[in-house]
């Protein structure tokens, strides 16, 4: 399985990005796709996950109602929409995918995902 996230840049606070994540390597059908970023000095942190099976979708408290996370099967592609981007949302952010049958609960712990994408660099100016 791979995945290659792509579509990160510098954007002035209050601005848009959407990030991509292709992935390869597997039939995701039933697989859980997160993204998550990690700041300079801090610990990779949640952002988002999706269910590639009925699209179901859980956010972390600090993007809720600012990103959206989609995906679009034929292209085995998912999109993190971010909007209203604060400077605080700065970091380098990684999609992931975890194979496993999915959990009752949303998939937020890194350990929970197998495979990661190398990740993109999200800077917002103030």
């Amino acid at each position: 399985v791979q995945l290659q996230a792509f579509g990160g840049g510098l954007v002035q606070a209050g601005g848009s990005l959407t990030l991509s994540c292709a992935a390869s390597g597997s039939t995701f059908s039933n697989w859980v796709m997160g993204w998550f970023r990690q700041a300079p000095g801090k610990e990779r942190e949640f952002v988002a996950t999706i269910r590639w099976s009925g699209g179901s979708t859980y956010y972390a408290d600090s993007v809720k109602g600012r990103f959206t996370i989609s995906r679009d099967n034929a292209k085995n592609t998912v999109y993190l929409q971010m909007n209203s981007l604060k400077p605080e949302d700065t970091a380098v952010y990684y999609c992931a995918a975890d194979g496993r049958p999915p959990l009752l609960r949303p998939s937020i712990a890194t350990t929970r995902y197998d495979y990661w994408g190398q990740g993109t660099e999200v800077t917002v100016s103030s």
